[in-house]
């Protein structure tokens, strides 16, 4: 496949049959994307769809779906892109270019309304999709959040009604005091993560409530747009940002 600047580059689909011995490319090493692919593997039967470069690096992209994606959305005959990340030194070569196009072609095939994504209001916030990006590729705001996280779309159909945030996601909120965590495994950096902020709240007092989340109907009535990883503090959402150890305590103030 040719790109700008000379750059060639083949893609290959993640399937059932070869998830085992591929790499995925989000995984820091191959034990932290153990329980991603275990996460895989259940929806491979649901539509789930995820090409990366054939060379190692962060140029992969992800998309299900919309009725069986895990977030508080309502996108009847959507297709939701999970994940769209090139990093490193494979960005600036047209790459995700390409990968939207593969998502697309695969939309219009399927006879889809269009194909929906998370975004945020302003710059661009980590694990999320840029904006500006979207918004030069055709994609629109559907709906909005309190928090400022953007539910954008790219009709395929002319008259298709938007995707929208259910309510639990379009306001935020949970009733419990202190820090309340919500994760799923569909984030390779959950695994390595989640763990080391619990212990660290419990070496240094500080109350925090764990929840993992692991089916498609509690995903899909999260209190929160982002259902990855979302952290409240005091009821109050805080961000959807994977936290280290050392940042959740900054946010703790300690």
């Amino acid at each position: 496949m040719n790109l700008s600047g000379g750059v060639f580059v083949n893609y290959i689909k993640i399937t059932k049959d070869n998830i085992d011995s591929e790499h995925i490319c989000c995984a820091m090493s191959g034990k932290q994307s153990l329980a991603k692919k275990e996460w895989m593997k259940e929806r491979f039967s649901e539509g789930l769809v995820f090409y990366r470069s054939e060379e190692r690096g962060k140029c992969f992209i992800e998309y299900i779906p919309a009725e069986n994606a895990w977030v508080p959305i309502e996108a009847k005959g959507y297709i939701f892109i999970n994940c769209l990340w090139i990093a490193g030194s494979m960005k600036g070569h047209g790459y995700s270019n390409e990968l939207l196009e593969k998502c697309v072609r695969d939309a219009e095939e399927q006879g889809k309304n269009g194909i929906c994504i998370l975004s945020s209001e302003g710059r661009k916030r980590e694990f999320l999709s840029d904006s500006k990006w979207l918004s030069h590729h055709g994609f629109s705001v559907a709906d909005e959040s309190d928090c400022g996280i953007t539910l954008c779309y790219l009709p395929l159909k002319e008259g298709a009604c938007p995707p929208k945030f259910k309510e639990c996601a379009r306001c935020p909120k949970v009733s419990e005091p202190g820090f309340v965590l919500y994760y799923t495994d569909q984030c390779p950096f959950t695994y390595y993560w989640v763990p080391r902020v619990a212990a660290a709240a419990a070496e240094h007092g500080i109350a925090i409530k764990v929840i993992h989340v692991t089916d498609k109907e509690e995903a899909q009535n999260m209190p929160a747009p982002v259902t990855n990883y979302a952290l409240f503090r005091d009821g109050k959402f805080i961000t959807h940002a994977i936290q280290s150890d050392k940042k959740f305590l900054s946010l703790a103030g300690v």
